[in-house]
């Protein structure tokens, strides 16, 4: 919708200003490209961080953007169509690209911790006496987490029920799920560490 609204906005009238920009761009004119950059890289950035919803990283995905731009300036056909909206569509592809590494990233992580090798052996009576402790620490701490949080923590861990099944139960994004659960186990991590 937001991606709809820029386009038809900048996608009509685009005759004068730019086309004569995006032609001297074409010829690696580096004044054009930087005057392309002001014109534009507002937009590009409000589009992106939209995504996103990170400020930092929408930057980043900027200027990965416009660097792509300057060193693929070819792949950017006049015929086609106006210029703006095909670098909108370039901005939108690259965030939602960055979304779905960082979502890769997070499965990884998640996958690694629950692998997590045992470092030393306890003696059993030892080992059931700090396991037993450990549970009650961690029924305490589970008792300051949102109601939300722990609901979600609940469904993963004890249900063994996925992000998205939980997110359909709870009716609620998939994002927000998953943010509830990594900051709610972030609180339970800091809290047990420091009470050992």
């Amino acid at each position: 919708m937001f991606l709809a609204a820029i386009i038809g906005k900048y996608g009509e009238g685009e005759s004068s200003p730019d086309s004569a920009l995006v032609e001297r761009f074409l010829r690696n004119d580096v004044g054009a490209f930087e005057e392309l950059y002001d014109r534009h890289s507002r937009i590009v950035y409000a589009l992106v961080v939209r995504i996103l919803q990170q400020g930092s990283t929408a930057e980043e995905v900027v200027q990965d953007v416009f660097l792509h731009l300057w060193r693929n300036a070819g792949q950017y056909q006049a015929s086609r169509g106006p210029f703006v909206p095909w670098l909108l569509t370039l901005a939108r592809n690259r965030a939602l690209d960055q979304l779905r590494l960082k979502s890769e990233r997070q499965r990884r992580r998640e996958d690694q911790t629950e692998e997590i090798p045992a470092i030393a052996q306890v003696p059993d009576y030892e080992k059931a006496l700090d396991e037993k402790r450990r549970a009650e620490r961690v029924r305490s701490l589970m008792g300051t987490l949102s109601a939300p949080q722990k609901k979600a923590i609940e469904m993963a861990y004890f249900e063994g029920l996925s992000h998205s099944e939980i997110a359909a139960s709870l009716q609620e994004p998939l994002g927000t799920v998953k943010s509830w659960i990594r900051n709610g186990l972030l609180r339970l991590k800091e809290g047990l560490q420091t009470a050992s």
